[in-house]
């Protein structure tokens, strides 16, 4: 049997499967952005594919914090789009 990798949600705090989570990414220049192969390099963040989890990280600063830097209103609105 094959071990799936669980990775915590920076929202809600839940352990879930990786692949039923989104990563954003923090490279080393600096740029944000939503990693959908999960290969990227850089400090990643995982939120859960949910409405109400990418809502409660904006409200709440999570993602900002984990990734240490101001997450740009853009990545917001394109992990909405994504899950809907």
């Amino acid at each position: 049997m094959k071990k799936i990798p669980l990775r915590k949600c920076v929202a809600t705090g839940e352990q879930c499967p990786k692949k039923e989570l989104i990563r954003i990414v923090k490279n080393k220049e600096g740029e944000v952005f939503i990693d959908y192969t999960g290969k990227q390099n850089g400090r990643g963040a995982y939120l859960k594919k949910s409405k109400e989890a990418i809502e409660l990280a904006k409200k709440k600063g999570s993602l900002d914090r984990s990734l240490e830097t101001k997450v740009p209103e853009a990545i917001y609105e394109e992990l909405l789009k994504n899950v809907e």
